[in-house]
């Protein structure tokens, strides 16, 4: 995705920090072992977060292991064990994403970008098929926000809610298919609808000022105005305000102080820091 689901270190308890970063650990692993090991690249915040979502719901970690870090022997990691099932399912969505923005990008970039990126598609479209394989249904989810996002950004009428629906739309019903009964579907729809929404919109205002300059699009820029930062501002606290609400009503078997410290405190201080113009935060890649 984009990096911006990340954890608030400073608040955190040394032995979640410790399960938070196996579990970072034992995502890059599984990349490793399901695509290449240059799929690591992709490893990300957040399709960490929801490998953590997803062994807090229902596929338990059992444990954790000290073993030798295989991007760099001479340094041992702690592991995840047991969780399978979220892992795969976070590496699959890491590739699958990747493809997409990739494409994506492909229509929005320049001569020498376009043809940069279209070097390394090949490479992450062979990962995407392998992902596909296993998660068709996922695969479909990211080519459909793609195609819906291109159509909404070409449109004269596009307005903010239209082009943050594709992403937010995307992970609301990624989120829903884990559901157990009716009930939990409509909890995590509407917790991923805001996350998604969320995660779109903060990308524009990360963007604001280049777009500006370069005349990209970003929904914050409209035809009958711009919008203020605070406008900018008003707009993020509320995603995130419907997406608190519905996490409230998870039930969180594992992990809910990293949960609560992702929800509570890293999207609070990632959107001040960007709304706060303070770039390159989300191209961290390790904790």
């Amino acid at each position: 995705m984009f990096g911006y689901i990340k954890i608030y270190k400073d608040e955190l308890l040394v032995r979640e920090y410790e399960a938070y970063k196996a579990v970072y650990c034992g995502l890059c692993k599984k990349m490793g072992k399901d695509y290449s090991f240059l799929s690591r690249f992709l490893l990300s915040y957040d399709c960490t977060f929801y490998a953590i979502f997803l062994m807090s719901q229902k596929y338990k970690c059992t444990g954790f292991e000290r073993k030798r870090c295989t991007c760099n022997p001479l340094k041992k990691c702690t592991f995840c064990t047991g969780g399978e099932q979220a892992l795969s399912k976070a590496a699959a969505l890491s590739v699958i994403l990747a493809y997409y923005k990739l494409v994506d990008n492909i229509h929005d970039s320049g001569f020498f970008k376009r043809n940069l990126i279209k070097i390394v598609k090949p490479l992450v479209a062979h990962w995407r098929k392998k992902a596909k394989n296993k998660y068709p249904y996922m695969d479909d989810l990211g080519k459909n926000m793609m195609e819906s996002q291109l159509e909404c950004e070409s449109r004269e009428d596009c307005c903010l809610d239209m082009a943050a629906e594709p992403t937010a739309k995307m992970l609301s019903q990624l989120l829903s298919t884990e559901a157990k009964n009716s009930e939990e579907s409509l909890v995590y729809s509407q917790f991923g609808y805001q996350i998604g929404r969320w995660i779109y919109l903060m990308d524009a205002v990360d963007d604001y000022d280049d777009d500006k300059k370069s005349g990209g699009f970003n929904p914050f820029l409209m035809k009958n105005g711009d919008f203020s930062a605070e406008q900018r501002r008003t707009v993020l606290s509320r995603c995130l305000a419907q997406a608190y609400d519905a996490y409230n009503l998870l039930d969180i078997c594992d992990f809910k102080g990293i949960l609560d410290n992702v929800i509570l405190k890293g999207l609070p201080v990632m959107q001040e820091q960007i709304l706060s113009g303070r770039k390159g935060v989300k191209n961290e890649r390790s904790v």
